[in-house]
């Protein structure tokens, strides 16, 4: 049975080698591995290279020489309450814990394409065994994400300057993250977002949920505990946080799912797409949403595009899925039926400023214009600001945030011009690196669509 669709953003290519998430020892000696890679992240941006044979830019992938000096002593794992203090081995709620240093997350290992055995969590890879001998039987290139945010700029300019990368003549710069997406291929573009992802996870949740105590990070950023468990820690007169009894409520990293759709008139010849009053210029998105709690993918689909444009649809299918880390989102695309002759409302959330039947003719039109996928980096600072003002609002946050990102995509930059870029173009489209430009254009040329869909790579 062939494949379903691979988005841009998946097809992860790492093993994860979860199991060794638990092992202080196997994380202390990988991340010094002359192997082992490092993607940078500062304020949520990756850090990007340019070769100097070049202009083309890409993930930037340190060395752990290049980065050792933002680490701290050692042990970067296991960490006790002081700086080079070691952890207890036995003790739970220290088991790989780095309470010093800047926040690094272990992605896992990229291993060679050549049909060797790939690691699993057996004799030869376990957590329990001789770690030299697991990290010897493992065969190719381990990543770790590494958070810079607050390192002074002229001690990170130094060291980046100092890098193995720099010495050869390239340049480094942090890039907007939707905007660096144009820079990455599909290897580096599924290893980024993996790394986003955490990187947010672990920088927006500081606090425990059941008892405001600050927490801490484990397992090389994919859990977080209570502080208050810690065996240093000052309780007197607290009330015990219940993450200290039963199941040991710890944090882990959530993914919120979002269904995205592309809805298709009985005769298969027209597509819904929408456009919210906040975007740029004059693009057109399919609608997408949140899953409610107590709903299924099927039930979203229906409720949203009801809510948003006042329509009922049918004939819900599924066709792909798409991680979206702005900041963890899994985008879950659809393709259901609807009757084109039902009024459109606009005026039901507040969200759209207008929604429309496209014809097939149309969007092919625009997806043959040079300029009608492509969002320039003034598109970009506009999406980003809505986002922005979008995050602070608690009503319809969720349709909103689903829809502006996947209307985000790097074009070559500002035109050096006065006219609007649009002008040439009745209107935009999302580009196939994003999901819902994937629904479209497979219906589009055919290749998808209520009752059509075929799996495919």
């Amino acid at each position: 049975m062939a494949e379903t669709y691979v988005n841009f953003l998946g097809g992860s290519p790492l093993n994860r080698l979860s199991w060794l998430r638990t092992s202080h020892n196997f994380l202390n000696a990988i991340a010094v591995a002359s192997a082992t890679r490092w993607v940078i992240f500062q304020t949520g941006q990756p850090l990007l290279i340019s070769e100097p044979s070049s202009a083309k830019r890409s993930l930037a992938r340190l060395t752990s020489t290049d980065v050792r000096p933002f680490l701290g002593p050692e042990p970067f794992f296991s960490q006790g309450q002081n700086p080079g203090d070691h952890a207890p081995t036995d003790v739970l709620t220290l088991e790989a814990a780095r309470f010093h240093g800047p926040p690094v997350g272990f992605l896992g290992l990229h291993e060679p394409q050549t049909g060797e055995a790939n690691a699993l969590p057996s004799s030869d890879f376990s957590a329990k065994g001789d770690i030299a001998t697991v990290i010897s039987n493992l065969k190719g290139t381990p990543y770790f994400s590494l958070d810079l945010t607050g390192i002074d700029q002229a001690k990170l300019d130094e060291i980046l300057q100092k890098s193995e990368a720099s010495r050869t003549g390239a340049e480094f710069t942090f890039s907007e993250p939707r905007a660096a997406m144009g820079a990455l291929d599909a290897f580096e573009a599924s290893i980024f977002a993996e790394a986003r992802s955490m990187i947010d996870w672990n920088t927006r949740n500081k606090f425990c949920s059941a008892c405001g105590s600050p927490v801490y990070s484990l397992w090389a950023g994919w859990k977080l505990s209570c502080t208050s468990l810690l065996t240093w820690a000052n309780n007197d007169g607290k009330t015990p946080c219940p993450t200290a009894k039963g199941l040991h409520n710890f944090s882990h990293p959530r993914t919120d799912a979002v269904v995205i759709m592309a809805v298709i008139n009985e005769s298969g010849d027209k597509v819904l797409l929408g456009r919210n009053k906040k975007w740029p210029g004059k693009f057109y998105s399919a609608l997408a949403g949140f899953i409610e709690p107590g709903e299924s993918f099927e039930d979203a689909v229906k409720r949203e595009i009801y809510e948003e444009a006042g329509v009922k649809v049918w004939n819900v299918q599924y066709h792909s899925t798409q991680p979206w880390p702005y900041p963890a989102n899994l985008m879950v695309g659809f393709y259901a039926t609807a009757d084109s002759s039902q009024p459109l409302r606009t005026d039901l959330d507040n969200e759209l400023d207008d929604a429309r039947w496209c014809t097939r003719e149309e969007i092919l039109a625009i997806l043959n214009h040079a300029d009608g996928t492509n969002i320039t980096n003034r598109d970009h600072r506009k999406l980003a600001a809505a986002q922005e003002e979008r995050d602070h609002t608690v009503k319809k946050v969720s349709t909103a945030n689903a829809l502006a990102g996947d209307a985000v995509q790097s074009g070559e930059g500002d035109r050096a011009t006065a006219v609007d870029p649009l002008s040439e173009v009745p209107f935009k489209i999302p580009p196939v690196t994003a999901i819902a430009g994937v629904l479209i254009s497979e219906w589009a040329h055919r290749r998808a669509g209520p009752g059509s869909f075929k799996g495919h790579l």
